[in-house]
């Protein structure tokens, strides 16, 4: 579904990116005059002040902005040494994304059931699943939850291997106050438009308190170069463009406000839909302030309610429709159908309804109304 448009009276997007728009064009307009005028559109000072910005806003550590989310965990991984050979434990119910970077690192992804109440990374499947090859956990904080990293950390310090957390989807998520994104070793993060803090296209960012991890991304994300035209090692190029940077400080000024309304809108869902027969509502973890990324119920016969919603104009969504082990992509692992039970039950039943800052109370109990009418 195409992250564009705004809402109208009739359709009820699953993300109003124009409101958004609306609200920090007055900053966006003025950042862009001056990267236009100093013709600063790769690094400079709009980039490093961005990367500066949302380390503080994490609560310190290093901040470094790459192409987009696939690469920033891709990098993390070529980062922490993890290579040919190698295992990387991930959830089953997760984008392709997290899959793919282990892949292009040239490591294997072994991958692991989820829980029932939060589809979050089981810890209990994880230590089912280490080997001697284990080296890193990747943990996906999910629909803007944060995993369990606390019960991961004895797993990872007992086998040697790293935790390099999925941070795309949890900009403002905390687990026990601290920020989704800085509970691991080293992160990557997405601001893909449609994230709660999104460039205007592909960007993303690497996260880590190590200083030398920090160091061997920038070397890695700019060819394998410090100094132009010399080259340490083979790199790629990934990197935050200016015009990026400044679209996202001026969203991030308004992100914590931003998911305060998500987090009342999550509220408001969960009022309007107590009750429904049939539908399980989604609930924040003990220790955490979810960010609500999306708002993921599980209902019955969830496809014929999916073109009921569409064609009461709301826009709801699925993710995902596929666990990673089910996709063609995937097939070479070797797993089954079967193989990841609470995974593959969701994956029928899951369904996202419309979530943003700028959704109205009306608009939800549409919604809910619509929501009702299908079941």
């Amino acid at each position: 579904m195409a992250l564009t448009g705004t809402a109208t009276q009739r359709h009820i997007p699953l993300v109003d990116l124009a409101a958004q728009q609306r609200e920090v064009q007055g900053a966006v307009d003025a950042g862009l005059a001056r990267i236009f005028a100093e013709t600063a559109f790769i690094g400079g000072a709009a980039v490093a002040g961005f990367e500066q910005q949302y380390a503080a806003f994490l609560g310190g550590g290093h901040c470094v902005g790459v192409g987009n989310g696939t690469d920033a965990l891709e990098l993390a991984l070529r980062a922490c040494g993890i290579g040919q050979g190698d295992e990387v434990i991930i959830p089953a119910n997760t984008f392709i994304a997290t899959a793919e970077a282990i892949h292009l690192a040239g490591a294997r992804a072994v991958l692991v059931d989820v829980d029932p109440q939060y589809l979050l990374i089981d810890p209990a499947a994880v230590a089912a699943a280490v080997t001697t090859r284990t080296k890193a956990i990747m943990p996906v904080h999910l629909y803007g939850q944060s995993a369990f990293v606390e019960q991961l950390e004895p797993i990872a310090r007992s086998c040697g291997a790293r935790i390099i957390e999925d941070a795309a989807q949890s900009q403002g998520a905390t687990r026990h106050g601290r920020s989704a994104g800085t509970l691991g070793d080293i992160a990557g993060t997405s601001f893909y438009p449609g994230k709660n803090l999104g460039a205007a296209g592909d960007a993303g960012a690497v996260l880590t308190a190590d200083a030398r991890l920090a160091d061997r991304v920038r070397l890695l994300a700019a060819h394998g170069s410090r100094v132009k035209y010399e080259h340490e090692v083979i790199g790629r190029n990934s990197r935050l463009d200016a015009i990026q940077a400044v679209l996202l400080s001026a969203k991030l000024e308004r992100l914590a406000a931003w998911n305060a309304a998500r987090r009342q809108a999550a509220g408001r869902y969960a009022a309007l839909l107590a009750g429904l027969p049939g539908v399980q509502l989604p609930v924040q973890a003990p220790g955490n302030q979810d960010a609500w990324h999306l708002y993921v119920v599980q209902v019955p016969d969830r496809d014929r309610v999916l073109h009921q919603l569409h064609a009461a104009g709301i826009g709801a969504a699925i993710h995902y429709p596929q666990p990673v082990h089910l996709t063609q992509a995937f097939a070479h692992l070797g797993y089954r159908e079967g193989d990841f039970p609470v995974a593959e039950r969701a994956a029928a039943r899951i369904l996202s309804l419309p979530l943003y800052p700028h959704i109205t109370p009306e608009q939800q109990r549409r919604v809910a109304d619509a929501l009702s009418g299908a079941l």
